[in-house]
């Protein structure tokens, strides 16, 4: 999409070849690594665009005393949590280039990244979308680095660990990160949310992240419309980013674990319930609440039990 004035960019001279899109919520200082990260990639033209969802930790601010100066940074502050999809939609028409990376705050890239993916892009014309493997601050391999589209079976299988009983169910695992890495570039189901590189010709025909979503599943969700519209999505495997997972949601794991069930039953509305029986659609639904209940009852006895260990602590102190 056009603006009558454009913005400059990072990295090489020309029109930003890759719009970076970053929605932040209370990140920290991982926001500025990110920042850092992001602009330092000096190999392709970058303009990048930060999503503010309310944040109140200062994130943003320390962004803007760094890199205010930098006019290839756009910081667009929404002034309350919009959640992810949302937070992500709201700066989509801003952007310029023919790539948009959607990126967590909690990312590192290096320096070659963007360039790489980039070129990889412009030689595969069938990619609607395409990631890299993940990597935890100590270099194992992120369990969503690699997965595949979940359906009732492989929940079935993954929540109660059926997979240590029969060779069989193993190939029914959600996450592949227990398989060797591939060595060439090739089409997966699903990639990691926290790194999405997508083709805009691609999003213009599937359309932007579904905002019923509020945070969790709603890249599943492009994944199951990205493959509806016959694009591809690829793992580049000689590519990585380090992921500090979670910064964006420290302290409030239950709220966490509520959205991603609402998620999980939102997903398995649209793409999955008309292929199986009213009593197998009542079961699915009972095993996703249940699966919440469940989570929600041991955090509970987590927290008295510390209130507890803490009360006694006081009272037999010297």
């Amino acid at each position: 999409m056009s603006d009558p004035n454009p913005r400059s960019v990072s990295g090489a001279e020309g029109p930003p070849r890759i719009s970076v899109v970053v929605v932040n919520y209370n990140a920290g200082d991982f926001l500025r690594l990110c920042v850092e990260s992001v602009l330092g990639c000096a190999d392709i033209p970058v303009e990048l665009l930060i999503s503010d969802n309310g944040s109140s930790d200062g994130s943003l601010q320390r962004v803007r005393e760094r890199f205010g100066d930098d006019p290839s940074l756009t910081l667009v502050e929404n002034g309350a949590n919009l959640g992810f999809a949302a937070g992500n939609n709201r700066v989509l028409g801003r952007t310029l280039a023919p790539y948009l990376l959607f990126l967590n705050p909690d990312c590192v890239l290096q320096a070659d990244t963007l360039g790489r993916l980039v070129a990889f892009m412009d030689a595969t014309p069938d990619a609607g979308m395409a990631g890299c493997v993940i990597r935890n601050p100590d270099g194992s391999e992120q369990k969503a680095s690699r997965r595949r589209i979940p359906d009732p079976w492989v929940g079935l299988v993954r929540f109660l660990h059926l997979e240590r009983f029969s060779r069989r169910l193993r190939g029914k695992r959600l996450n592949l990160v227990d398989e060797p890495l591939p060595e060439h570039p090739v089409r997966v189901e699903a990639i990691s949310g926290s790194f999405m590189l997508v083709r805009r010709a691609a999003l213009d025909e599937v359309g932007p992240l579904d905002e019923g979503y509020f945070l969790h599943c709603e890249d599943l969700d492009w994944f199951a419309r990205f493959a509806r519209s016959d694009w591809n999505i690829y793992l580049v495997p000689d590519l990585e980013v380090v992921h500090h997972q979670g910064a964006c949601s420290t302290g409030r794991a239950l709220r966490v674990e509520w959205h991603k069930h609402r998620g999980m039953l939102r997903f398995f509305r649209k793409f999955q319930a008309e292929d199986y029986s009213l009593p197998f659609r009542v079961l699915v639904v009972s095993g996703i609440w249940g699966h919440f209940a469940v989570l929600a009852l041991a955090q509970g006895i987590g927290r008295v039990a510390d209130g507890l260990a803490r009360a006694l602590a006081r009272v037999t102190a010297p």
